[in-house]
């Protein structure tokens, strides 16, 4: 349930007018009343007899207890609560008792209180009602709305609750402005997935992923499409931006502009700065080293993805509220970059985790930026790379780059969780899971050839490997014999020992440092935290085959092939 408290207004007569007409696209059904401060309040959508300027006149009559000094500018108060798609249809008696409830804890008329103010809630639809309340209570005196929109959600809580419908997380006022119903018209109207507004901020997002100057962003948003407009001080100072879609017009033809604020906080000009400036402070005091002009290849941006964000896992995990907070934020960046360069078979779900995540991103913690560089860069040489192939060592290094940010994000959950911040924890939940999704497609290939290649392993190879398994991490290993992916783990361990590692303190160190347990495989994971610390290729198809490793190539029939196999487990 999403109570949503609008600008405030000046003519009742003209909402009143909306509330009971047909709606900008037909979309109003059987507008009527299902409560209002008076049981016998008119009701132009079921009595013939009366009309809006009668209940408007009715509503507004205690404004003239007031002087014109008294009097709230503008006094129309305008609340909607909207049910979810999968919520069940509510009754108008049960709408009723949702608006009486809704208007008591805004401190527009509670019974409790004494004189209220005067209100109606109309319903045109099956999902929501609309409440319409006049500012001026029956005494004479203005109600008290300090804090209105928080304790209208708070009873959104409890109604949910009690109602049996879907419950939604607690907000905490950092999140995007929801498109209006008008804009969701419209984007249906014209065929739309998502509304400009939400179209626009996902584009813009994308342009700040990495991005180090003005000009790279408003370069990057020009790249885009979108029509771009500054704003300018008399001094020459760049003071903002708003921006369009070139097809997205209002009723004169002309584009319809968003400013950044408006799309997410974040996304206002000085917010964007903060990132820039930061990175400019914290190179200038040597803490970082200097961007790299030259863009990395698309499956080397990838490997140096996994690196940082293995690395910001643990600031994530311990360090300091505002240095976690700007890993998350940039943790963001990151997947958009990634969305923006993958391919085909991956694109889709890793641009569903930016979507999710962006909501996680931003809490009231404030980001304590430049000591999240290393992730930017990540960002920056992923959109520089372009885009990155399906398959070889672009898609391998795609599953391994997924991989380590499955886990960054899941530890962004787990820490917003820790700080209450429930919609946020929830939304990067929901990216993990998504994460999870492109993971599969993408580790497919890479993995079933190092699976095969660790089946060929002979059988003294693979018994020194399951003796190193053992002897390194004993508390996991019987449950990654049990594995499917075992057999690429041992070919891993078999490719780390032949460059010259110790397969023992690798598998010791790339199972100790993070935890496991949101693991869907523990091979798996095993797998690419080896190849990224040993530095071995990500796609195993060309390296050296059975001599370097100790294969024994086995010709034979299907049979005595999974004979063979038997024996060795």
């Amino acid at each position: 349930m999403v109570p949503k408290i609008h600008k405030r207004g000046k003519r009742t007569i003209g909402l009143l007018y909306y509330l009971y007409g047909p709606g900008k696209a037909e979309e109003h059904v059987d507008p009527h009343l299902v409560a209002s401060w008076d049981h016998s309040a008119p009701d132009p959508g079921r009595d013939a007899e009366a009309t809006y300027k009668e209940l408007q006149q009715l509503l507004d009559q205690p404004l003239a207890l007031l002087t014109d000094a008294q009097r709230a500018k503008p006094h129309v108060w305008h609340l909607s609560v909207r049910n979810g798609p999968t919520d069940r249809i509510l009754s108008d008696e049960e709408w009723g008792d949702i608006a009486r409830r809704m208007v008591a804890a805004a401190g527009i008329d509670d019974p409790d209180q004494g004189a209220g103010c005067r209100w109606v809630a109309v319903r045109h639809a099956d999902d929501h009602i609309h409440i319409l309340a006049t500012l001026a209570r029956e005494d004479g005196y203005r109600p008290d709305l300090d804090r209105d929109a928080v304790r209208v959600q708070a009873e959104a809580r409890l109604l949910e609750q009690e109602l049996g419908l879907r419950r939604l997380k607690p907000g905490d006022g950092t999140a995007a402005q929801r498109p209006t119903s008008a804009e969701r018209h419209k984007a249906e109207r014209q065929g739309r997935e998502r509304t400009a507004r939400e179209e626009l901020r996902e584009t813009v997002r994308r342009a700040v992923a990495g991005a180090v100057s003005e000009d790279e962003f408003f370069g990057r948003l020009a790249a885009a499409g979108l029509l771009v407009k500054t704003r300018v001080a008399p001094s020459g100072d760049l003071l903002g931006y708003k921006v369009a879609l070139p097809d997205d017009r209002n009723k004169d033809g002309e584009p319809v502009y968003y400013p950044g604020a408006r799309l997410a906080p974040d996304l206002s000009l000085p917010r964007i700065r903060e990132r820039w400036s930061a990175d400019t402070a914290a190179q200038d005091g040597g803490s970082v080293q200097p961007l790299r002009p030259v863009p990395a290849a698309p499956a080397a941006a990838r490997r140096d993805t996994a690196t940082v964000a293995w690395q910001a896992v643990l600031v994530v995990e311990h360090g300091e509220d505002g240095l976690a907070a700007a890993h998350i934020a940039a943790a963001g960046e990151v997947l958009d970059a990634l969305a923006k360069t993958s391919a085909a078979h991956t694109r889709r779900e890793l641009h569903e985790a930016a979507w999710a995540f962006e909501r996680a991103s931003r809490s009231h913690i404030r980001a304590v930026r430049g000591h999240d560089r290393a992730l930017r860069q990540a960002a920056r040489d992923l959109v520089r790379g372009g885009p990155a192939l399906g398959r070889g060592e672009d898609g391998a290094s795609t599953a391994m780059a997924i991989d380590m940010l499955f886990f960054l994000v899941t530890a962004a959950a787990h820490w917003h969780a820790r700080k209450g911040h429930a919609q946020q924890a929830d939304a990067a939940q929901q990216a993990a899971e998504h994460l999870r999704s492109a993971y599969r497609a993408a580790a497919g290939h890479p993995l079933a050839v190092l699976h095969q290649r660790g089946r060929r392993l002979s059988r003294p190879l693979l018994l020194r490997q399951t003796a190193v398994l053992r002897e390194a991490v004993p508390h996991l290993a019987e449950h990654v014999l049990t594995e499917e992916g075992w057999y690429a783990l041992a070919a891993t361990l078999a490719e780390a020992e032949a460059a010259g590692h110790d397969p023992g303190a690798l598998l010791a160190d790339a199972a100790g440092r993070r935890e496991l347990g949101t693991a869907e495989s523990v091979s798996d994971v095993l797998v690419w935290r080896l190849r990224r610390t040993a530095g071995l290729p990500a796609d195993a198809t060309g390296i050296a085959g059975a001599a370097r490793l100790g294969t024994t190539p086995f010709k034979g029939t299907a049979p005595d092939r999974e004979r063979r196999d038997r024996r060795r487990r």
